[in-house]
């Protein structure tokens, strides 16, 4: 801005119609037709101011991205994602210590269970016993103003009914898939099912006010079809957005991503979506997790990131999508860059080590192996 406003200030002090070509033979050139005549006969002066215009401008905009990818919102799921997919049952007041935990260590969007068929999935058949407790336990201060988001998964109008029910009514979530193999062996429906099924869910959410967020499996590969089209994911996502969801989480199931997947696919999504609608959701099976979030962020301007404390599950559903990436390692790395989470580490590693000691194995975060070995 010193070099623009410099020259600007010269341009103001020039006379109008003082043209170099008009002057007196024997008048000395003023400063400005010195000045032009350089600029005019030197291409390379040319380019250095037209370097001081445009610098400081991209430099501004650059401070601006910066400022609006400051604070990046964590959608901890693992209480849901991550224990949907163990083999043992985790006790109801083990799981409302778990969540409550994580709450208190700045989790403030957490996605709590899912209200779906016992027979579907055993792990969560407590969902409203757990949902309950948790809705009663954070009532106060949510009302206090800090702003908790207690989230949780609702495969029909029979499981909204439910979550209703227990108060779960700060947002739902609904999942589909891109993947017609995969749709049919999750939920047991086409992918334009999926959507007509949504419908329903969709409409009593609007009527009741709730927040309605969407899930895409597969957006970056399935075990069954292979490879995912970028547009194939845009569409559905559209889909969704058009039956009312505020929030879509695109997921890498099987955690087969790339970060040049992961833009391109992105840059696909973000022609039907704003980029603050968007959401990314990756499994770390081949260990791109972390850096896909990374390329989701700093290239594409990504702010909310789903992971799991402990690197908590996989999808019962999805072969060898060994869980999701640790909330841990995330929240490190985004400290690491200044970035803001609301989230101490320190707690956060306790309450990961906490669920993993019940589950009987270490925890799968690097981050909380090494400051725990660190401090012992």
């Amino acid at each position: 801005m010193q070099h623009s406003n410099k020259i600007i200030s010269i341009l103001s002090k020039v006379p109008k119609n003082h043209h170099h070509h008009h002057r007196h033979p024997s008048s000395p050139l003023s400063s400005f037709q010195t000045f032009s005549l350089l600029v005019s006969n030197n291409p390379t002066i040319t380019t250095i101011i037209q370097k001081s215009f445009f610098s400081s401008s991209t430099i501004t905009t650059q401070q601006q991205q910066q400022q609006q990818q400051q604070h990046i919102k964590i959608v901890e799921v693992g209480p849901r994602d991550g224990l949907q997919n163990e083999s043992i049952f985790i006790p109801t007041p083990t799981k409302i210590n778990f969540i409550n935990k994580l709450i208190n260590a700045g989790c403030n969007n957490v996605e709590v269970t899912s209200f779906v068929s016992p027979k579907a999935i055993p792990a969560l058949e407590d969902h409203s016993e757990v949902m309950s407790e948790i809705v009663t336990t954070w009532k106060k201060q949510k009302d206090d103003g800090r702003e908790i988001i207690l989230s949780s998964l609702v495969p029909n109008v029979k499981g909204l009914e439910k979550a209703c029910e227990v108060g779960a009514m700060d947002e739902v979530a609904i999942f589909g898939s891109v993947s017609e193999t995969f749709s049919k062996k999750n939920i047991n429906c086409s992918v334009q099912e999926s959507i007509t099924r949504f419908h329903n869910v969709s409409k009593i959410t609007q009527e009741k006010n709730i927040p309605l967020r969407g899930y895409i499996s597969c957006v970056l590969g399935c075990p069954y079809e292979g490879n995912i089209k970028p547009s194939s994911v845009a569409k559905y996502a559209e889909q969704l957005l058009e039956l009312g969801c505020h929030e879509i989480s695109l997921g890498d199931t099987i955690g087969v991503g790339t970060p040049k997947a992961t833009v391109e696919m992105l840059r696909e999504v973000k022609t039907v979506a704003d980029t603050k609608q968007i959401a990314v959701h990756f499994h770390d099976t081949y260990g791109q997790a972390l850096a896909n979030i990374y390329a989701s962020i700093t290239e594409e301007g990504i702010s909310v990131v789903d992971s799991s404390v402990a690197g908590l599950g996989g999808c019962p559903y999805a072969k060898g999508a060994s869980g999701n990436v640790a909330t841990e390692d995330v929240i490190y790395m985004l400290h690491g860059m200044g970035m803001h989470t609301g989230i101490d580490l320190d707690q956060l590693i306790e309450a990961g080590l906490y669920i993993s000691n019940v589950l009987g194995r270490p925890t799968r975060s690097k981050v909380a192996l090494a400051l725990s070995t660190k401090k012992g």
